[in-house]
């Protein structure tokens, strides 16, 4: 790879050991992808759970803290195991939370900004068309390509934080106008109305296309999405396709033209999908997650709440930055009047989903998240999905 004055100083470890390694190893990933130099980015988006990183990694994180280095761009981290002032919902072990103790302080100490959340785009800085940036949650990474036009593969967690300590990443895939024309089409006879409706037809649409390099052109959606709703479409596509880019027609900004239809999706395509996720009625817990919980959905879902009483637990994830507006607004009191528990800086999947199924005794869970739906099953779980009006009736009555 070409390296420039600044790239070359960092390989000789002219400014720190730390450096050296992780342009080298941003070196490794580069040349494996046929990259010819590298990208100055803006920022970047840690994926660093301390379910992933085990004991390992948390050791390795704390060894780059105490060799004092820091990172250039502003760096960020996806959502956090646990939310600590609900550890008594989740049941998380001491050994657990000792981890992510132990994680936050050597981020800390490395200069990254401990935003905890995987709607960064809705609360902290959503990037601009064109931006390079270094995102690692996949949710951030098809958001930030395909609603915001900016440019970013998918970071796993060190290189991720190898770009925040070095400024740059490896100029391949989604940073290269090739990468980002569409490659297969879908003509949608649907019109989404609910987020799990969206979420379903992304999860159908990631499914075909069922290949990262592809970039699905969708066409004959009418109806105009909000944020939520293009949240929630593209984070279910990457999670059943590992889609990292799509072109919706008349909405995103790089939607241009449309090879020849590929494929041609129904409302019953729709519907059969959400009717694999519905094999049994009763349920054990409800979970609104992954994505997190934006202040709008949480507005709605606190409506949802007002009146009633749970039977079963209601969990509804949300980021530490939106969390105090929904404490103000009311709309934590009234989830929570119900008997729901509203947590922040979290989410479900990455907070030791099967242990804590294990030591709460959860196993059915509805949720309005195709993204969760998918995950779940490989944790133990039953997983139901449904509206966010139906999985409020199910935590009042027990079952959908």
């Amino acid at each position: 790879m070409r390296l420039d004055e600044l790239e070359k100083a960092m390989q000789a470890g002219e400014l720190g050991a730390p450096l050296k390694r992780a342009l080298e190893h941003q070196i490794q990933v580069g040349e494996f992808f046929g990259a010819a130099d590298f990208v100055p980015v803006t920022q970047a988006h840690i994926m660093a759970d301390t379910e992933s990183l085990g004991e390992a990694g948390v050791a390795w994180l704390e060894s780059l803290a105490d060799e004092g280095a820091k990172v250039r761009v502003p760096t960020i981290t996806d959502p956090r195991g646990t939310d600590f002032a609900k550890v008594s919902v989740l049941r998380h072990t001491e050994h657990m939370l000792g981890l992510e103790r132990r994680t936050i302080e050597a981020f800390k100490k490395l200069g990254v900004l401990m935003t905890d959340t995987c709607i960064n785009y809705q609360t902290i800085q959503s990037p601009a068309r064109g931006e390079s940036v270094a995102f690692g949650d996949t949710g951030v990474v098809i958001y930030a390509n395909s609603v915001c036009g900016a440019r970013s593969n998918y970071e796993g967690g060190p290189s991720a934080l190898a770009a925040g300590l070095t400024g740059r990443t490896p100029r391949y895939g989604f940073h290269l106008e090739q990468c980002r024309r569409s490659t297969v089409s879908f003509r949608v006879n649907f019109e989404p109305r609910t987020l799990n409706d969206w979420g379903t037809l992304g999860g159908l649409i990631g499914r075909l296309a069922g290949d990262y390099w592809q970039v699905p052109y969708i066409e004959g959606i009418e109806t105009q999405p909000g944020s939520d709703a293009l949240k929630h479409f593209g984070a279910a596509m990457a999670s059943f396709g590992s889609i990292a880019m799509y072109q919706l027609a008349g909405i995103t900004p790089e939607a241009q033209s449309s090879p020849s239809v590929s494929h041609r999706i129904e409302e019953k395509d729709v519907r059969a999908l959400a009717a694999a996720y519905a094999s049994e009625r009763e349920i054990d817990v409800v979970v609104f997650s992954a994505p997190q919980l934006s202040l709008y959905e949480l507005r709605e879902l606190a409506a949802l709440c007002d009146g009633r009483r749970f039977k079963r637990p209601l969990l509804a994830v949300t980021s530490p930055q939106v969390k105090p507006d929904a404490d103000r607004f009311g709309f934590t009191a009234r989830i929570e009047a119900a008997g729901g528990h509203v947590l922040a800086g979290m989410c479900f999947y990455q907070s030791y989903a099967r242990e804590i199924a294990e030591a709460n005794g959860w196993r059915r869970l509805a949720t309005n998240s195709a993204k969760l739906v998918n995950i779940l099953g490989g944790y133990g779980y039953v997983p139901l999905l449904a509206s966010m009006e139906q999985c409020v009736d199910a935590a009042q009555k027990g079952r959908l």
